[in-house]
């Protein structure tokens, strides 16, 4: 494979650079660096509308979500331009967390299904950062088994064709910063659990939506319980078929794992710097052999991902779209992460237990020890990560699923196997 640009590559890289350095804002550059993951490290100003001030300022530039349709607030580039916009951005990227949802999950799923009025209405909006979307998928109930979803959509009974939605969705990330919502919900019981589900869209502000932020171990408040009350939702913010929700999720679900895997940070680069820098016994650390050979470790795994993510890129180059192989990056990324940051907390001796600005790295690594088990599960556990490796990348054969044909209403609960 060769990694160098195409002389056409490398023009764009120069004009990328260029723009970056006459608009970025440098002023929050220092902090931007120091962010953690879970938290953009901003201080010095509101985080949202630092975020929303760059994305409107890429977007009348034309760098807003590349690789989009220009009719819906992208900039028509390829594929392997947005990988090198990604490449450049550096730590200004770190304003994009508020979108991430928006523009990697829920703008490629609306820009499938939905019809072409909904698509102008919703997409420039997105891709500008005037709006913001979250992704209301998992259930108390239900745990990393989507399909398992109790939420439920009725039609209502006085002849408007809308739909009353009640139930509850958990881990929300973003709910409370958000002005639209993706929403699967169950529409028909008798049926097995994969084919009763139905795609909806809907203002988070409408009447019945309740958001609760959940307090996390790291202090913050990122994901959160929503809540729905016989809210109503027209028959025209519904995405796809009738009974069609698990195939439109799937789209969903791609594209969160390439999103997600492809921008994953371990922390390694971080952890080097920081061995390089702190001493053991009067001496540096990575004189330790024992250093040395966890450094090691870290680094094989992270050029792992790095050229299992040029796959993904070689395969955009070609035109083709990445496929379930991108659930690698995600799996290996947050273990490592979680593994790493233990690792440096151990290096820190009893200083690891402080977590403030006098703590080495400003508590970078406790930050990101705090957050990063949720990475494990969010977008997909480990475990279902491994079984889609296993089936659909590597041909292994699938899991025993008792309840594959079986209507969801006679599935019991925890609640029924215990009568």
């Amino acid at each position: 494979m060769d990694f160098n640009d195409t002389p056409q590559e490398a023009e764009f890289r120069k004009e990328v650079r260029s723009w970056l350095d006459a608009n970025a804002p440098k002023h929050l550059e220092a902090e931007l660096k120091r962010a953690s993951f879970g938290s953009n490290g901003l201080e010095s100003e509101d985080p949202i509308k630092a975020s929303k001030a760059w994305q409107k300022k890429k977007a009348e530039a034309g760098w807003a979500c590349l690789h989009w349709p220009k009719e819906y607030g992208g900039g028509a580039r390829s594929a392997m331009e947005r990988v090198i916009w990604s490449q450049e951005e550096g730590p200004y990227a770190v304003l994009s967390g508020l979108f991430t949802i928006g523009h990697g999950m829920c703008g490629p799923t609306v820009m499938e299904w939905a019809n072409e009025e909904w698509k102008e209405r919703l997409l420039p909006p997105l891709a500008s950062g005037e709006e913001v979307w979250c992704q209301l998928f998992s259930e108390p109930a239900s745990g990393s088994d989507l399909a398992g979803l109790r939420t439920k959509a009725v039609k209502a009974d006085d002849g408007s064709g809308d739909w009353i939605i009640n139930g509850q969705k958990i881990w929300t990330s973003g709910a409370q910063n958000s002005d639209w919502g993706l929403l699967i919900t169950r529409t028909d019981p008798d049926v097995p659990k994969h084919k009763g589900l139905t795609m909806f869209f809907l203002r988070m502000d409408s009447p019945g939506v309740k958001v609760v932020p959940i307090k996390q171990a790291n202090g913050a408040s990122g994901f959160n319980e929503v809540y729905f009350d016989d809210v109503r939702i027209p028959d025209d913010q519904r995405l796809g078929d009738v009974g069609n929700g698990w195939k439109v999720s799937l789209t969903t679900l791609m594209n969160e794992r390439l999103s997600i895997g492809s921008g994953m940070s371990t922390g390694f680069p971080e952890l080097f710097k920081f061995c390089m820098d702190m001493e053991i016994d009067g001496e540096a650390a990575t004189a330790d052999s024992g250093v040395r050979s966890k450094l090691a470790q870290f680094a094989v795994k992270q050029s792992g991902l790095k050229y299992t993510g040029m796959r993904a890129i070689s395969a955009l180059s070609k035109g083709e779209t990445p496929g379930p192989e991108n659930s690698i990056g995600k799996l290996v990324a947050g273990a490592t992460m979680q593994e790493l940051a233990m690792y440096a907390l151990d290096l820190q001796g009893e200083a690891g237990v402080v977590w403030n600005e006098v703590s080495p790295q400003n508590g970078r690594f406790q930050a990101m020890l705090m957050r990063s088990p949720a990475t494990r599960i969010e977008g997909g556990s480990d475990e279902i990560l491994r079984n889609i490796i296993g089936e659909r990348v590597l041909g292994l054969p699938g899991d025993i699923r008792v309840d594959k044909d079986v209507p969801f209403k006679e599935i019991p609960t925890s609640g029924k196997a215990k009568a």
